[in-house]
């Protein structure tokens, strides 16, 4: 029997407490804990479970064995610790989780927003984390959406392939990893395409690139203080100048890759892939026109219906709508994801001109203060997985410590976190 905790509680929980629930070899917790959740969700699950929508088949129903919201009542000798929730609470769960985990466990993040291994690391202890497998998805398995809360959820569409980065305990292959423990979780499909490292991950975060660049492309023109009268479209709403800035912002990306490969020439990044090609892997025959980056978010059937991020407000009797600037899109992707990218740019002096735009118009937005004057050195810094913010002030100790060159040394690792103990605190949330 696999014993599998769940963390959180949005679209990807119940997408995976209903597929992994459904299966007999499987023992599955959810841990919430935002106060409340727990019991909430609980309390709307009906008997038969969570009916879960499928886009490749027949329903799926399934009800997990237990609904939780404390740390201290997961059950003995998980197996898998899944953490499907926004970035910006994973320290959280780590720091709550760590009095109960065992060396050995397969713990990770769908999605795995940039920096998870520091995180995990700086929480955890480098010895731990060698002792256990690290994994990350670049992104979560399906686009999906919750349709009745605790009841029903849809997947809009499962994607074709998405990169997983596993990092495997002593003596364990990452295939081993893949095939033997993430499918359980995932199903047939997508296709986990094994990522060279964390840091290609980190690089290759997707929705770092797009949910502030198409949000920043979309509203850049538009005073954010007059309400719509529905929610616009997400992807169907971009248009051609957003498709080109996602396009520059990944050229920038890849221009990382280059400087690195340069620097390291042993350095395995062969899974960072433009934007383009990334979709048109994800995606393949789901989208109809594969002409540019900007047909292909307003074609692709699995971005179908879903909308910019809004809150309601009411003007004169009516229902109105203003743009939700606290939603994931800023409060995640930006902090945990492309300022992450953004802060090895900085080590690698690589400069980022179109990455800052993005960068400064959500901070403004978020009342936030990441980049200052070209470098990240806003008061809002210790917020973020930058690895500044780790105390990585260095390219090479940021490539040796976190073990992305061949011949890393785990003591350095050791020493290195063990100096930053007094030096950094988690902030509160």
């Amino acid at each position: 029997m696999m014993k599998v905790l769940l963390c959180g509680g949005g679209n990807a929980i119940h997408v995976l407490s209903s597929y992994i629930s459904s299966r007999d070899d499987t023992h599955v917790t959810v841990l919430s804990l935002f106060p409340g959740e727990a019991d909430k969700l609980r309390d709307a699950i009906p008997e038969e479970g969570i009916r879960c929508i499928n886009d490749l088949g027949d329903d799926v129903f399934g009800k997990p064995d237990a609904v939780i919201g404390k740390a201290e009542d997961v059950p003995k000798d998980l197996d898998i610790v899944v953490f499907a929730l926004p970035s910006f609470t994973h320290e959280m769960y780590l720091k709550a989780l760590k009095p109960y985990l065992k060396a050995g466990v397969t713990i990770g993040a769908m999605p795995g927003e940039g920096g998870f291994d520091l995180c995990a690391i700086h929480n955890l202890g480098s010895e731990f984390c060698r002792h256990s497998n690290l994994f990350a998805l670049e992104t979560l398995p399906w686009a999906c959406r919750i349709l009745e809360y605790g009841k029903k959820v849809e997947v809009l569409g499962t994607k074709k392939e998405v990169e997983a980065i596993v990092s495997p305990k002593h003596g364990t292959t990452k295939d081993e990893v893949v095939t033997e423990v993430l499918h359980k979780l995932v199903g047939r499909l997508p296709e986990l395409d094994p990522a060279d490292n964390f840091l290609a991950v980190t690089l290759m975060n997707i929705n770092s690139v797009w949910h502030p660049t198409i949000s920043y492309g979309f509203y850049r023109n538009r005073d954010v203080t007059v309400p719509f009268d529905e929610p616009p479209l997400f992807y169907y709403g971009a248009d051609e100048y957003t498709g080109e800035k996602l396009s520059k912002i990944s050229d920038e990306v890849l221009e990382i890759k280059r400087v690195l490969l340069e620097k390291y020439p042993s350095l395995h990044l062969h899974s960072l892939h433009h934007v383009s090609e990334w979709m048109l892997r994800s995606y393949g025959d789901d989208i109809g026109d594969k002409t540019s980056i900007y047909t292909m978010l307003r074609t692709n059937k699995g971005y179908r219906g879903l909308t910019h991020p809004m809150r309601e407000v009411q003007v004169e009797g009516q229902t109105k709508y203003l743009p939700n600037f606290r939603y994931r899109y800023f409060t995640e992707d930006l902090p945990m994801g492309l300022i992450v990218t953004r802060g090895i740019a900085e080590l690698a002096g690589v400069k980022t001109p179109h990455m800052d735009d993005v960068i400064l118009w959500c901070q403004e937005m978020l009342g936030k203060e990441y980049l200052v004057d070209g470098e990240l050195k806003g008061k809002d810094l210790e917020y973020t997985r930058a690895p500044q913010r780790y105390g990585f002030d260095t390219l090479d100790s940021f490539m040796e410590v976190n073990h992305y060159l061949d011949d890393a040394p785990t003591k350095a690792v050791e020493s290195h976190v063990s100096s930053l103990a007094t030096k950094v605190e988690t902030p509160a949330q």
